[in-house]
């Protein structure tokens, strides 16, 4: 498969999904309520069964597109045949996978008989939850250099139905600010037992990637443990004894961004985290992540935000109380 023309659709956000995929965008998937997300950017989860999926699927395969959110999807039925970054896969009933943040992604086939969940949300709405928790990039199964799937034991199955189906009861159900936080905290766990069941399978399964798929996943690796103290391509570059320009347009080739964005991308999180979580004053966050004062942070964070740190604190605070 070919990275080179970066022309795929970005699909950002549910209704992106819904467009995207579906015969009826405006469609809710929520059997107990006629609520719709609209066109939300930021700080969403939608789940929603395999079978109303595929019921409203426009046709039996798409093109290319890259997801700039997080999905997990769980078989109980049938098989679908899909391409996530450089690999196909054929996923059958008993399996859950996982397509990470950015991941160029295609649909190819969903049998007629298929069966199951299907969950999208953004780290924005993961991160709004509890205190210290893992991060997101933090999970093997969202990691470009570790196989996106967990084929799981009969026991494993029926927890993670159990978990999908009281994701979707309390998301349909909530009407107020604690009874989102509830659908966060679930979201948590079924992510925190999808790692425990990876973990106990990790050694059954190997999927190696092409060399500069290896390198993108190393870079990517290398962000998460140092972006507060390099924050810059040239840093990871002379670690990862490549030209800065190769890695970043390797970066871009593969991932459809410049290599800069994940550094900044994994800042602004931790900037959320640190906003949302602690009473640290932002002048005392800036220092925290190493930048040179509170006028520079609070630039860079409404750069890449469109809000100040101010603002996005007193906008969200309210769901970590």
């Amino acid at each position: 498969m070919s990275y080179l023309k970066n022309t795929f659709r970005e699909v950002s956000n549910p209704q992106d999904f819904k467009e995207e995929y579906l015969s009826s965008p405006d469609h809710s998937f929520c059997d107990t309520c006629n609520y719709t997300s609209g066109r939300q950017t930021s700080n969403f989860l939608e789940i929603a069964t395999l079978e109303q999926l595929k019921q409203l699927h426009k046709q039996s395969s798409f093109s290319s597109t890259r997801r700039k959110f997080y999905t997990a999807v769980l078989l109980t039925a049938g098989s679908s045949r899909e391409t996530i970054g450089s690999h196909t896969y054929t996923f059958n009933a008993g399996m859950l996978y996982f397509i990470p943040e950015y991941q160029l992604h295609t649909i190819h086939h969903w049998s007629e008989d298929i069966r199951g969940y299907h969950c999208i949300f953004d780290a924005d709405y993961f991160l709004l939850c509890l205190k210290n928790q893992v991060k997101l990039n933090e999970y093997p199964f969202f990691q470009h250099d570790h196989p996106p799937f967990i084929d799981l034991s009969r026991e494993e199955m029926d927890d993670m139905v159990g978990l999908f189906q009281k994701l979707q009861t309390e998301y349909c159900q909530r009407q107020r600010f604690n009874d989102d936080l509830l659908v966060r905290l679930y979201l948590n766990v079924l992510l925190i037992e999808a790692e425990r069941a990876y973990l106990s399978h990790e050694n059954k399964v190997s999927t190696p990637l092409p060399r500069k798929e290896q390198l993108v996943a190393s870079f990517k690796n290398l962000v998460s443990r140092h972006y507060m103290e390099w924050k810059q391509v040239t840093d990871y570059a002379r670690l990862l004894y490549v030209h800065p320009h190769y890695l970043n347009d390797t970066v871009k080739e593969i991932t459809g961004n410049p290599a800069s964005s994940f550094i900044h991308h994994q800042l602004i999180t931790e900037a959320k985290a640190q906003l949302i979580q602690s009473n640290e004053s932002i002048a005392g966050i800036a220092t925290h992540l190493n930048f040179a004062d509170q006028s520079y942070f609070s630039r860079f964070f409404r750069k890449h935000t469109g809000i100040t740190p101010a603002q996005y604190r007193q906008q969200h605070r309210h769901h970590a109380s």
